[in-house]
């Protein structure tokens, strides 16, 4: 595996970005701008054509469980087969399930095609994003890698959440449904073209045999048995955005309550994540300064556990005062933006087989996407939209307490940690020979 070359001086590297990945990030912004534009208008769709909730959720679930498996196999595929053409399978596999999606199962309503095809286009983006991101890993410096992933989360939500929702806000006016969804092939063949054509930084496969290629991709499992502080990092990723896909499905009922109307609840959830983006570029420099353990521990698993309290109790406190919920919800999607170093640390866990780490990673990234709804509907009936919001705060409170023990080798300290733990050992020296001049 061809290691990070040296960093330049361009305006990109100097930011953080690798600059010889420029091409690279842009591409990502664009494809998760297609992938992400039926978001926010799909299930309502769905369900005005005739289909159930039952329906709808179960379509939705079967692409959540193949983006986790997708996310899994994104690592070690792009360490075993090369981030290129790894990338270049889920592009493929995107289009061919939007084909079958839109072309015969939308417009027909066949639920049946619905769902393979949906599910097949869930295998998409993790593979042509999360291997990206393997990609960056090899090619950042260390010292820059926390700025390098900060700006891979900006541009991954940026495209996904934010950029798709304004884009098919305006499509389904004036293109469409149907259309709108076809044009997300458009979009990610642009994204395609940037990450995958312009982009002429190359990543070798690590192996190029069969049987060497088939251990690459069982070191997704066996690296948790190697180095368990990937798993504790897995872990950690998974409750990072649980609660982003759990508050969606009994939020928007609670805000109702306390006298928030819809389009109300839809611009403080979008101003979340307008905030959330911009965080996820300035955590990935606090990481590089503070510690990304630091960072993860007490911005994200103990930032997050209070401002989760915040947003919550909010409506109950200061009533129905928009400004108030509204500040506090971008508290909580700015401090989410504390696990971003997250994507730094456990790479750098281990010297090789980075991407069979990023392979742990990155399933954590995809598991939320039906855990989050899972927990409310098994735990709400229960203990009620209160009692699963203290549960979201113990597994943020579990995160940070997780976190603690990840912590890195020597030969992967950043600049930052070298100095702190070289600072006591000069003073220790000082100590016993006082004439030495530190």
């Amino acid at each position: 595996m061809q290691n990070h070359s040296t960093a330049g001086n361009s305006i990109l590297d100097k930011a953080g970005i690798p600059s010889q990945l420029g091409w690279g990030y842009l591409g990502i912004l664009i494809f998760m701008m297609g992938d992400g534009l039926e978001q926010g208008w799909l299930s309502p769709y769905l369900l005005e054509h005739g289909m159930s909730i039952q329906q709808s959720a179960s379509l939705f679930t079967v692409y959540g469980v193949t983006i986790a498996i997708s996310s899994w196999f994104s690592g070690v595929l792009a360490e075993g087969y090369g981030a290129k053409k790894t990338m270049a399978w889920g592009l493929l596999l995107y289009i061919a399930g939007t084909i079958g999606f839109v072309g015969y199962g939308m417009t027909d309503l066949n639920f049946p095609m619905m769902l393979f095809t949906y599910a097949l286009r869930g295998f998409g983006y993790p593979l042509f994003a999360y291997s990206f991101l393997v990609w960056i890993t090899y090619r950042s410096p260390q010292q820059k890698l926390g700025r390098a992933v900060g700006w891979f989360w900006f541009v991954f939500t940026g495209g996904l959440n934010v950029l798709g929702a304004y884009y098919s806000s305006w499509a389904i006016q004036e293109l469409g449904y149907i259309n709108t969804m076809w044009s997300s092939i458009f979009w990610v063949l642009v994204g395609g073209l940037f990450a995958l054509v312009l982009n002429r930084d190359k990543f070798k496969a690590s192996n190029t045999n069969a049987g060497a290629k088939a251990q690459e991709l069982m070191k997704g499992l066996t690296i948790v048995k190697e180095e368990p502080k990937v798993l504790l990092g897995g872990l950690v990723r998974v409750i990072n955005t649980t609660a982003q896909f759990a508050f969606p499905v009994f939020l928007p009922t609670y805000m109702a309550a306390h006298g928030f109307s819809t389009t109300e609840w839809l611009q403080i959830w979008g101003t979340i994540f307008t905030a959330n983006i911009a965080f996820n570029l300035i955590f990935g420099f606090v990481g590089d300064q503070l510690g990304w353990r630091n960072s993860v521990m007490w911005f994200g698993g103990m930032g997050c556990a209070i401002s989760t309290l915040l947003f919550y109790y909010a409506p109950q406190l200061m009533g129905s005062n928009f400004w108030a919920v509204m500040l506090a919800g971008v508290l909580w999607g700015a401090l989410l933006a504390g696990y971003v170093p997250l994507s730094a640390l456990v790479p750098s866990l281990v010297k090789k087989d980075k991407g069979a780490a990023m392979a742990i990673l990155n399933l954590g990234a995809g598991l939320p996407v039906f855990l989050g709804p899972a927990i409310v509907g098994v735990f709400i009936g229960m203990v009620g939209a209160e009692g699963v919001v203290w549960i979201l705060v113990g597994l943020y409170l579990l995160s940070a307490v997780l976190t603690k023990f990840i912590t890195l080798p020597d030969n992967a300290k950043t600049a930052h940690l070298v100095k702190e733990e070289a600072a006591p050992l000069r003073q220790e020296e000082k100590e016993l020979n006082p004439s030495v001049i530190i």
